[in-house]
């Protein structure tokens, strides 16, 4: 356990950051090498995986509600240094993982086609169809490594979950061009082979971090006493974590409708979107490690009665952020294409991908504002907030982007204008959400 209620804030989400972006980075690198074997599979390949992995935002609502709840109640346990409680959060994180990864099961198999059939058309269809059924194992393994990571973050330790994550990165790169091109003695299993790739890499990683609790951890543990279900745990988990699964599913409804809207312009435009997307994911994860760093301080910081504190949390992770998200944005404005042309050598695809770069990275600043918030309203215990922005950026994304899509001479390129508006908007609504909490939150305590 890391006691993050001393010392310099700014240094303690920069410790905490850094082995988590480090972490990011090697993800980083895995994102890059499966993209560019999936890329050499055709458009087809590209459309349907990009497609396919919109239901990921799906697993990681339902698996962000152990992760968001876990990381709010163990901070705030070691804030007021209740090792038995958070304990008792830990333990009950794995009953609900368990039951989520059976659910992720059932329908994944049960529903893919379905899914697909709503949001690509033709090879796109099928070849997302393949890929999520051999990924599916790998979606359903992610509520045990959630839970198990966020219960380290929450006591303030990231480097065993960030080494973990990198040894599985590392396998999972070794694995995709083996198992996708038939690289050595891997059979070319097409995009199966980087749905399977994912999910041995994934189990790898929940044995590693299963034996770390086992060997190594001290302060949470495994402790079978604690897992018959605790309901009265579980409704204050729910209370935490499903508006912020919520937000998460908010975001897998905006891809969908992306991906729903620009099919009429074919496969190579959602190609150009899949690798847009991605390359994007990639640039997030810096300033998302910054803000997964500001929950479990402002979490502790809170638990503690430290007002000033968390406010101090909030501005100094809002301000890196923002630094942060600025310098990629310049970067974006020169050559985005350059990005592209790594994965494909398609005029029309790396066109569509650098017009949706080019113009997205304008709300790059905004949506570090946003992350850096959802991080702070876990770490208060409450993420209503973050779902209501969120909602709230969808309501003006959905309705105004399926009206341009009915009208003559419609383009592409203004999916993105409504998305930046959208964004923006929704950066607005969270920093004053926040510091409504706070006011709210902080009320009696020292400031």
């Amino acid at each position: 356990m890391k006691d993050l209620t001393q010392g310099s804030i700014i240094q303690n989400i920069l410790a905490m950051a850094a082995p988590m972006a480090a972490g990011m980075i090697f993800q980083t690198l895995y994102l890059m090498v499966d993209l560019y074997f999936v890329a050499a599979l055709g458009d087809a390949a590209i459309a349907g995986v990009g497609a396919a992995g919109t239901i990921f935002f799906v697993v990681m609502a339902l698996s962000q509600v152990l992760g968001v709840s876990s990381v709010a109640l163990i901070s705030q346990a070691v804030g007021r240094k209740d090792p038995e409680e958070a304990n008792r959060v830990f333990n009950q994180s794995l009953v609900l993982a368990a039951i989520g990864s059976g659910i992720t099961l059932v329908l994944g198999y049960a529903l893919a086609e379905h899914y697909m059939s709503a949001i690509a058309a033709g090879a796109a269809q099928s070849e997302g169809v393949r890929f999520m059924q051999w990924f599916l194992p790998g979606m359903a393994l992610q509520f045990a490594l959630v839970g198990m990571g966020s219960a380290l973050r929450g006591t303030g330790i990231v480097k065993p979950a960030m080494l973990v994550q990198v040894l599985t990165i590392i396998l999972n790169t070794i694995l995709a061009p083996m198992l996708i091109a038939g690289w050595g003695p891997g059979p070319a299993l097409g995009v199966k082979g980087a749905g399977l790739a994912s999910s041995i890499s994934v189990a790898v990683g929940v044995v590693l971090l299963t034996l770390y609790f086992i060997k190594l951890e001290k302060y949470v543990s495994f402790q079978k006493k604690m897992w018959r279900p605790n309901l009265e745990l579980w409704g204050r988990m729910f209370n935490i974590g499903l508006p912020a699964g919520g937000e998460m599913i908010l975001m897998f409804i905006y891809s969908a409708i992306v991906y729903w809207v620009i099919q009429a312009f074919g496969e190579s435009a959602q190609a150009g979107f899949s690798i847009g997307s991605r390359i994007m994911q990639a640039i997030f994860m810096p300033t998302m490690a910054i803000a997964f760093s500001v929950g479990p301080i402002a979490g502790q910081n809170f638990g503690a009665r430290q007002g000033a504190r968390v406010r101090e949390t909030c501005y100094w992770g809002i301000m890196l952020n923002s630094i942060v998200m600025l310098i990629v944005t310049i970067l974006l404005q020169w050559r985005p294409d350059l990005l592209l042309a790594f994965f494909t050598d398609a005029v029309d695809v790396i066109s569509v991908g650098a017009d949706f770069l080019r113009l997205i990275s304008w709300n790059f600043v905004a949506q570090g504002i946003v992350f850096t918030c959802s991080g702070m309203f876990q770490g208060l215990g409450n993420t209503r907030p973050a779902m209501l922005s969120s909602a709230l950026r969808l309501l003006v994304f959905i309705p105004l982007v399926i009206y341009l899509s009915q009208q003559t001479g419609f383009t592409i390129k203004q999916v993105w204008y409504v998305s930046i508006l959208s964004v923006t908007l929704q950066a607005v609504v969270s920093y004053l959400l926040v510091q409504k909490q706070l006011q709210i939150k902080l009320k009696g305590l020292p400031i």
